[in-house]
């Protein structure tokens, strides 16, 4: 999930290696990713994904978003309707419609967890604030700056909405959002994966020091894993694309894997390939490309 902002890099040459094995899903990113910097899906990301799903390659959404910011793309799901949102979190039906999402799957972050990330980052670096995400529910500290066009459901300390008696304790943690002021976003990340351990998984998506916090082994590789093996399909017939830290691990699982041309150094490192950048179709371009080389 990312705030609005983009983080840009040069711009490359798409860079597209034969794929040996045919592919049969495609795992994309949302933001920086398949959305343009105004949120927008192109006309011809539209086409691009709707002409790989009339080849009978399936295509995941695979985002840090909660549920109820899908409304972007829910007009666009094909066939089986599910996206992977929340880094992993949740697996969610979107044949509904916005507000009306069925959870086919949650992977939560136990509260105990929950709350030994709040308290050793709380240590490790000071000044950090908080907010919680739940199926449904959204809660935030009253010192958490706005960063989501949304009102919280309760402004409380983080310690007091995790509580076994908290405002909303009978639903599931899919992950908390912890932010720094002044750290510099990758230092605040490395930290952060110092500080929690194997507590939680840590990852972030957002150009500001503003993490994101999972259960442990939780992501978007490992739910996206769980999803393909359900269907038979193997790592090497997946194509991934994504932008931010939190797709590293997903570009490392997927057979052929694609850096946006505005990617971190991180993805860069981590992918198989390289793409234009997110403002110039880059999903669409390597899309194009694979299904032509079917024809």
């Amino acid at each position: 999930m990312r705030e609005n902002g983009p983080v840009t890099s040069a711009t490359r040459q798409p860079e597209t290696p034969a794929c040996a094995t045919p592919p049969r899903l495609i795992a994309t990113d949302l933001d920086g990713t398949l959305l343009r910097d105004d949120k927008s899906v192109s006309a011809r990301t539209v086409a691009a994904l709707a002409a790989a799903e009339e080849a009978g390659i399936e295509v995941f959404f695979v985002t840090g978003r909660p549920a109820r910011w899908m409304d972007v793309v829910s007009d666009h799901v094909h066939g089986h309707g599910l996206a992977i949102c929340g880094n992993g979190a949740a697996v969610v039906d979107l044949h509904g419609g916005p507000g009306a999402h069925r959870f086919v799957k949650v992977r939560e972050l136990a509260r105990g967890n929950a709350l030994d990330a709040v308290r050793l980052l709380r240590d490790a670096a000071p000044g950090t604030v908080y907010a919680i995400e739940q199926t449904y529910g959204f809660h935030q500290e009253p010192a958490y700056p706005k960063l989501h066009l949304e009102i919280p459901d309760h402004l409380l300390a983080a310690e007091d909405i995790l509580a076994v008696d908290g405002p909303s304790a009978g639903e599931p943690v899919l992950k908390i959002l912890a932010y720094h002021p002044d750290l510099d976003p990758d230092a605040f990340l490395t930290l952060a994966r110092l500080a929690v351990g194997d507590r939680a998984t840590v990852t972030r998506s957002s150009p500001s020091a503003l993490l994101e916090i999972s259960g442990p082994g939780v992501s978007k590789a490992s739910t996206l894993a769980l999803e393909c093996a359900e269907r038979g399909i193997s790592p090497e017939e997946v194509v991934a694309f994504g932008d931010m830290p939190n797709d590293v691990e997903m570009l490392t699982w997927a057979g052929q894997s694609y850096a946006m041309g505005n990617a971190h150094p991180a993805v860069v490192a981590a992918a198989s390939g390289r793409t234009v950048a997110n403002n110039e179709d880059g999903v669409a371009v390597v899309i194009e490309r694979l299904l032509a080389a079917r024809a």
